[in-house]
């Protein structure tokens, strides 16, 4: 379970964020990984490495606000970060040991998610399995 409920996390983010309507939804998620990069600097884990990384982050979530790719990709630099937080034993959340690692199984989550366009997974599954065929028929052939 401790390696399961934060890839539940991860898709329930996706799900809940289907409430927000496009382009606003980019432009919120383009926040949000902005405050995720900026998770670390009060734990000082990486000393002066923690502003630069942080910086880059930003940067890219910042580019965000016009690309579902840069944001998936600020969740993947994210996702490396907590991994490298989790081997130094320096967790986002200091009475959580595992935080960091439970962070870096959701955000990869949330990464593909982005990667996909940030699509809204409300309506897919509402309109059930009839809209998934739909939607598979509308695509170019491979």
């Amino acid at each position: 379970m401790e390696f399961l409920l934060p890839v539940l996390v991860g898709a329930l983010y996706a799900l809940c964020m289907g409430l927000i309507r496009e382009p606003h939804r980019r432009r919120f998620n383009a926040i949000m990984v902005v405050g995720a990069g900026a998770a670390y600097l009060s734990g000082g884990g990486f000393g002066g490495w923690e502003l630069l990384g942080t910086a880059v982050i930003t940067y890219v979530g910042y580019r965000g606000m016009e690309s579902w790719t840069f944001i998936g990709i600020a969740w993947l630099m994210h996702t490396a970060w907590d991994l490298l937080h989790h081997l130094k034993g320096n967790p986002i959340l200091p009475f959580a040991h595992d935080s960091a690692l439970g962070c870096a199984l959701c955000d990869p989550v949330i990464a593909l998610w982005c990667l996909r366009g940030g699509p809204s997974l409300v309506g897919f599954l509402r309109n059930g399995p009839a809209a998934r065929r739909r939607t598979a028929e509308q695509l170019p052939p491979a």
